[in-house]
């Protein structure tokens, strides 16, 4: 890393961070912690009215994502010995799921990172800015590598599925795998929500340790999609 991108980099996580830190310290780093963690969203659930079920032919096709459906990040942070639960989340997600014979054949989804959020806009700045350079890497995508049953859920029972694909994320594709349930919907809709887990160095990103504040290596992106023929 040359002299340039290493200013570059002190100079995201300090404007981030030292805010952050700022906020901690007139409010106290428990009460801070609180805080935030009363902000962070739930994990991404089925609908309770997740409880339909598809005839095969219905089930047959290419399935895209609707306006509802939402992906983002989950990552843990240590500020001054309180544990601080972060979550980023944008609906600016887009995919495509094809289903031959109660099988999810392939499925490619695709998030705009630049456009997740936390209620926490100098942390933002640096997600996008600085940790996974957004202006030139302004996607992520989750492509399908292998074919997964679903007919369960299909069938109108909610199905815990194992997801293998590769994730493409700040320039560099990786295999993961997505632990996800899969449930049909009222008005002729599937909905499929889960998490993939994320080793940030894999990707060529480093989290941000300053002493006050650390970031775990590790994180999960999060996803709730709501796919309609």
């Amino acid at each position: 890393m040359g002299l340039r991108t290493r200013t570059k980099v002190i100079i995201g996580i300090s404007t981030g961070v030292v805010v952050i830190g700022a906020a901690a310290a007139i409010a106290g780093p428990a009460i801070y912690a609180d805080t935030v963690n009363g902000q962070a969203a739930a994990a991404p659930s089925l609908s309770p009215s997740a409880a339909g079920s598809l005839a095969a032919s219905d089930a047959d096709g290419t399935w895209t994502t609707r306006g509802s459906s939402f992906a983002g990040y989950r990552v843990h942070e240590v500020l001054q010995g309180n544990d601080v639960n972060v979550v980023g989340r944008t609906k600016d997600v887009t995919g495509t799921a094809e289903v031959d014979g109660g099988s999810l054949a392939k499925a490619t989804v695709t998030i705009k990172v630049g456009t997740i959020a936390t209620p926490e806009a100098a942390r933002d700045a640096y997600f996008r800015d600085t940790a996974l350079q957004t202006d030139k890497y302004p996607t992520a995508t989750f492509t399908l590598t292998k074919p997964v049953d679903v007919a369960k859920a299909l069938a109108g029972t909610t199905q815990d599925v194992t997801l293998t694909g590769t994730m493409d994320l700040h320039g560099t594709t990786k295999p993961v795998t997505a632990d996800a349930q899969v449930a049909v919907g009222t008005g002729r809709t599937v909905q499929v929500v889960g998490s993939v887990p994320i080793t940030f160095a894999d990707y060529g990103v480093t989290a941000p340790s300053l002493g006050f504040v650390t970031v775990d290596g590790k994180g999960s992106v999060e996803f709730s999609l709501d796919l309609q023929k």
